[in-house]
């Protein structure tokens, strides 16, 4: 095994009922939790999203109302499913952006505590990006020789994604091996949030990264225009990213 673990990582993937990060939902996680003997664990359950599944998202993963109706809602599993990733990294393909940020409102929705802040992500997509500009498809043909069959089924997608990485890092001499170096290297920005919302500064202060605010920082404005908090939290953001305002709204009034 090329890939250097401390402790286990989880590679994952999810289908959902869309591509809004704050509002859909999942509809089936798989997930690969790899030991640092290399010795790995599969579970992949399909999930009722609480939700009608589009006809888009459906043409996309083949997964259809009828199929996950009689299935367990998200809520129903998150504390077992809590149990599976703790301790754990995790790796996956365009994790960053959208997996982790759907995951983490699902684990907030269901009012089950995961500490995600002291794990390390490795997103293979933005490594793949940064050496090659191709898609999953793409990359499981270009590093591993193989064609992905049943692309967008999560199980394969998340296989393929593990496969991918150990053949990167046995390509790449320079991005690592270990989870940290490969979490540094795969990561774009600095975010605070998985929304990529909050992000720090040079001077590790949170900033905003959108709106009329963009490049300030998120204490300053807080101080300077307290509504402006109130005008967050009743906007369509994330919770997690709401979540992480309220800290630092906290933290400052705490001063």
């Amino acid at each position: 095994m090329n890939l250097q673990l401390k402790r286990p990582i989880i590679f994952f993937d999810l289908e959902t009922t869309g591509v809004d990060t704050a509002r859909d939902r999942i509809v089936e996680i798989s997930m690969v939790k790899v030991m640092p003997d290399g010795t790995k664990q599969v579970k992949t359950r399909r999930i009722n999203p609480e939700m009608p599944i589009p006809a888009e998202a459906t043409a996309v993963h083949g997964i259809t109302n009828e199929d996950v109706q009689n299935e367990p809602t998200f809520k129903q599993i998150a504390k077992s499913l809590a149990q599976f990733i703790e301790g754990c990294d995790f790796g996956g393909f365009n994790s960053n952006r959208f997996d982790l940020p759907v995951l983490v409102e699902e684990f907030m929705r269901a009012g089950v505590d995961v500490d995600f802040k002291r794990r390390k992500y490795i997103d293979v997509q933005n490594i793949f990006h940064k050496k090659e500009q191709r898609t999953l498809v793409a990359a499981y043909k270009f590093y591993c020789d193989k064609d992905l069959e049943n692309a967008h089924s999560a199980e394969a997608d998340t296989m393929a994604t593990y496969e991918v990485l150990e053949a990167q890092i046995e390509r790449y001499g320079d991005i690592g091996a270990t989870v940290e170096e490969l979490a540094e290297f795969s990561t774009h920005n600095e975010v605070v949030d998985f929304a990529g919302r909050i992000a720090l500064n040079d001077k590790g202060e949170e900033i905003f990264t959108f709106g009329k605010y963009k490049g300030r920082t998120v204490a300053e404005i807080f101080a300077v225009e307290p509504s402006y908090y109130t005008w967050l939290m009743n906007g369509d953001f994330p919770q997690y990213t709401k979540k992480i305002f309220t800290e630092i709204r906290l933290r400052q009034s705490q001063r």
